[in-house]
């Protein structure tokens, strides 16, 4: 079925890039031809070349729109959070928001870690689109350590161990279906929050 007459051209860019998600995440971005994405949308191949002019271009817009979503819900749910230095609640917000990116939309992480495995150079792209996430965790312990709630921890790798914690065990559950734990996942976040806080704590760290 043709979408050519159908939709606006934003909206045939959209569908694209959705089927994009699912067609890279089941048979690989090697394994991906644009006929198929072509065929999937109901387009042919050189109206698909209009919205994106090669495969690389296509994932280099998947992330771009995934993370900026995925961006602006983080920061409107955790910004508030952050002005009132509610540290408990902003780890585990980010720690909500690592874990629903694997179980929320698993066709895209399964995308990104195939993609990045084939590709070094196209998980450079998703990794270099989330810094702006890793910096901003990373401003925020640093200043709880002005504060004097944190001790004298390095904040670029207090935010990657933080992020490394929930990052795995999010990435085990896509890949594994891993049952070491019985935790849920508000479990899970609630604990690593519980152990990252008091190893970086004011107090932990003057004794």
């Amino acid at each position: 079925m043709s979408i050519t007459t159908r939709m606006t051209y934003e909206e045939r860019g959209a569908v694209i890039l959705e089927a994009a998600v699912r067609l890279f995440s089941e048979r690989g971005f090697r394994g991906t031809t644009t006929r198929a994405l072509a065929e999937a949308v109901g387009v042919t191949e050189p109206v698909l070349y209009e919205h994106f002019k090669s495969k690389r271009e296509l994932y280099a817009a998947i992330v771009e729109a995934k993370s900026r979503e995925g961006m602006a819900r983080a920061e409107a749910w955790l910004q508030p959070l952050a002005d009132a230095k509610d540290d408990r609640a902003v780890f585990i917000g980010v720690g909500r928001v690592i874990l629903e990116s694997f179980s929320e939309d698993r066709a895209y992480a399964r995308l990104l870690l195939s993609a990045a495995l084939e590709y070094p150079e196209l998980g450079a792209i998703f990794y270099e689109r989330q810094r702006e996430g890793r910096e901003k965790l990373a401003g925020y312990i640093a200043e709880r350590i002005r504060d004097g709630a944190f001790g004298p921890v390095d904040p670029a790798i207090a935010a990657l161990a933080f992020i490394g914690m929930l990052y795995y065990r999010g990435l085990v559950g896509l890949l594994y279906c891993d049952d070491f734990t019985k935790a849920s996942p508000q479990e899970a976040v609630e604990q690593v929050v519980g152990l990252f806080l008091r190893g970086i704590s004011s107090s932990v760290n003057a004794q």
